[in-house]
């Protein structure tokens, strides 16, 4: 079903910049330090750039995508385009999943700190909201709505505010906790007591990789970017290497900050010690302005966060409407305000949804960075399938050295998915395997042109293969497995896993006689 109306080009560098910091800085900052101190000690400033390292590497990938196919939703519409339907329909799946989740997970971290303030806001002893705690989710979640419904330029105006604020409170509390350092915490239990085993499980489950990744929004706005070609590239890297360098510093900041006398017993407790970490160790050291300050920033960040992702996830909608595996009704545009209405009201819902049954931050983050690695894991392949089936499009940002980034990149997002645990692995890849066996019997019960699906299954079969083989790795080995396959060998078969799935993957792309690309225009 065409669309009554077409996304407007409103948005500049500082917009799309601010978008992906925005993302990017979310509750992340907030929880992450002590969760990632508790798994890998002083051992967490590694965690943080094997993190940035390896959202710049999917970065750059999505790079000479956004600007080749500037295309609204196009973390979903990239795959449709290099190995059709059926692999554009799982993308889009996982995709709305992490998506969704992300905007509710935000506003949940928004009410954890605001209860700092107003107890109420959660149960006694718990993290967990009250009833009046959801109601004011809700509420939040309700403004957030508002200010998408009417333009994109009204909602980047509000992030850029935002933005600004969000910004200046974690600077100043890397300068004041810089003041309070106390180096012999970095070696009173080891530089690394938990070994690198610690350091590969505070990537996932510490909350790094759920902090880094904010890329996907600028994609998602790409048909709405003035100057795409140039202006998504730069904002991609922008985002990423300023995240870094801040993430690191609040790091090393907060290691060092801790009373040395709390460390007697070791880094395991001081995710329970510091489970609002910022505001805790001001506390601690007697800084009650400064408290103030981060529940203040607290409630601001996440929101902003959650704001960008309500912009962002009916964007990917609309992309996977388009592609016509889903509901057509979500693949229109309001004419008046160029805004995808119908996918913004299922949006809202959708997020709603995933604030039941009052879940809280952490039981929430290993499923939501799994399912954003997933969906950003994909793009490698699809690069390398395109620049093979589809070597005459244009491409304003093509990646040097793709030859060893790409499968670099598709092994480093296996890895982090596999240290997600045995637990997360196997029901959310298991799904995904689920709704691959569905859609193939759904699609040839409707009388469709079978050598189409032929086509699509067997452009798809790399992910499924991927899926079981990682699924089987994870249930062997020692991020919450069986343990018969031993550090470091089972990080080492994933990485064999990847490769060759990777060429796999590459090789199977659609052939260049069935490839549609579409036009920006159409969007």
């Amino acid at each position: 079903m065409p669309a009554p109306g077409k996304f407007r080009k409103q948005l500049s560098l500082i917009d799309l910049t601010f978008i992906g910091l925005g993302a990017i800085f979310g509750s992340g900052w907030l929880f992450s330090a002590s969760h990632v101190a508790a798994l890998a000690g002083p051992a967490g400033i590694v965690s943080w750039l094997i993190g940035g390292a390896a959202v710049l590497l999917l970065g750059l990938v999505y790079c000479e995508l956004g600007a080749a196919l500037p295309r609204a939703g196009g973390v979903v519409r990239y795959p449709e385009y290099s190995h059709g339907m059926l692999l554009g329909s799982l993308m889009g799946f996982i995709t709305l999943i992490a998506f969704s989740s992300l905007i509710a997970i935000e506003i949940v971290a928004c009410r954890q700190y605001a209860a700092a303030w107003f107890p109420a806001l959660s149960q006694p002893g718990s993290s967990n909201p009250t009833v009046l705690g959801w109601l004011v989710q809700l509420a939040l979640l309700t403004v957030f709505f508002a200010l998408n419904y009417s333009s994109v330029k009204t909602f980047a105006m509000a992030n850029n505010i935002i933005s600004v604020f969000k910004f200046i409170v974690p600077l100043l509390v890397i300068v004041v906790l810089l003041n309070h350092f106390h180096a012999p915490n970095m070696q009173i239990h080891g530089f690394a007591p938990f070994g690198f085993s610690g350091v590969e499980a505070a990537v996932s489950a510490g909350g790094i990789i759920f902090a880094y990744l904010g890329l996907t929004p600028i994609i998602a706005v790409a048909s709405e970017v003035r100057h795409p070609q140039r202006t998504i590239p730069i904002a991609l890297i922008l985002s990423v290497a300023l995240s870094t360098v801040i993430y690191l510093l609040l790091q090393v900041a907060f290691l060092g900050s801790i009373p040395t006398q709390l460390l007697d017993h070791g880094w395991s407790g001081i995710g329970a010690m510091f489970s609002l970490p910022y505001h805790d160790i001001a506390l601690a050291l007697g800084l009650g302005w400064l408290a103030l300050l981060v529940v203040s920033d607290a409630v601001i960040s996440p929101s902003g966060t959650g704001n960008i992702y309500m912009n962002a996830t009916p964007r990917v909608i609309y992309g996977w409407a388009r592609s016509g595996s889903f509901f057509p009704l979500f693949a229109r545009i309001d004419a008046k305000s160029g805004i995808p209405r119908p996918a913004l009201w299922l949006t809202f819902a959708l997020s709603i949804f995933w604030t039941l049954p009052f879940p809280s931050w952490e039981a929430l983050i290993r499923v939501v960075s799994a399912a954003l690695v997933l969906s950003y894991a994909v793009a490698p392949i699809t690069v390398a399938a395109l620049r093979r089936n589809a070597p005459e499009l244009p491409r304003p940002f093509f990646l040097r050295g793709f030859a060893v980034l790409g499968p670099a990149s598709f092994a480093v997002a296996a890895l982090i998915v596999y240290w997600s645990d045995w637990d997360t692995v196997s029901w959310l890849l298991g799904l995904q395997i689920g709704i691959f066996a569905i859609y193939v019997l759904w699609k040839r019960g409707t009388g469709n042109d079978r050598l189409k699906l032929r086509q699509d299954v067997y452009s798809s079969l790399w992910l499924i293969g991927f899926y079981a083989l990682i699924m089987l790795v994870s249930c062997l080995g020692t991020f919450g497995g069986r343990g018969i396959i031993s550090q470091p060998w089972d990080s080492l078969l994933v990485i064999a896993v990847a490769l060759a799935v990777y060429y796999w993957g590459a090789r199977t792309g659609v052939p260049a006689s069935r490839l549609a690309l579409g036009s920006a225009d159409e969007d």
